[in-house]
C-alpha cells in the first residue's frame, strides 16, 4: 500500500456574524480537532472570530462549511480566508 502525500496550508480565517463567543469558540476547537487540524484564535467577540488553521486544503475548507452550519446560538454572515504562506509538507 501506499502512502498519500498531503500538503498542508495555513490560513487565517475571520468569521462574522452574530456569534456566541463563550459556545463558538469551544465548538471551532473540538470541530477542528474532529478534522485533524491545528488551530489557534487570535480574537473571539460577539462579532467576529479571527483563528489561524493549518492542515489540508480539502479539511480547510470543511472547517469553513463547519462554521458556515455551526451551532444553533450563532449566526456566521461571511467567512473571510487568507493564506499565510505557501504551505509545507
Amino acid at each position: 500500500m501506499t502512502e498519500r502525500h498531503q500538503c498542508h496550508f495555513r490560513e487565517r480565517m475571520t468569521i462574522r456574524g452574530d456569534l456566541d463567543a463563550a459556545s463558538f469558540v469551544p465548538w471551532i476547537r473540538r470541530h477542528a480537532a474532529k478534522l485533524g487540524l491545528s488551530q489557534a484564535i487570535s480574537h473571539a467577540g460577539s462579532d467576529r472570530v479571527e483563528l489561524e488553521v493549518a492542515g489540508p486544503a480539502e479539511l480547510i475548507d470543511m472547517m469553513e462549511m463547519g462554521c458556515l452550519l455551526g451551532p444553533i446560538d450563532v449566526w456566521v454572515e461571511t467567512i473571510h480566508r487568507t493564506p499565510i504562506d505557501g504551505g509545507s509538507d
